[in-house]
């Protein structure tokens, strides 16, 4: 339970710059990374789905989010031509799922 309160905060912390980031890097790299369409996309259902649970988050249906933000990052790969903002973006997508892979570890 511990961990599923910090995976929580975690997410709920990062929100207001993950909102701005995948927001603003389809504005910026969109077209040549339509990628970033579908990072923002994954973003706010993973977000809906940790805002809406409160108390029981539905654990299958972000591990298919997280599942699909590998894919389309390939496995968080920061490509080499973005800014600063894309590759925060990645870089903090990482740190969640690696914190979700704890919660998931522990509850087995």
């Amino acid at each position: 339970m511990e961990q599923k309160n910090r995976f929580s905060k975690l997410v709920q912390s990062k929100h207001e710059q993950l909102d701005l980031y995948t927001n603003a890097i389809t504005k910026a790299h969109g077209e040549s990374h339509p990628e970033a369409f579908k990072v923002r996309r994954l973003y706010e259902e993973l977000h809906e789905e940790i805002l809406e649970a409160k108390e029981a988050f539905d654990e299958k249906r972000l591990s298919s989010i997280f599942a699909s933000l590998k894919a389309v990052t390939n496995n968080f790969m920061i490509p080499e031509d973005v800014c600063e903002t894309y590759a925060s973006v990645y870089k903090e997508l990482a740190l969640l799922a690696n914190e979700f892979d704890e919660y998931v570890k522990e509850e087995i």
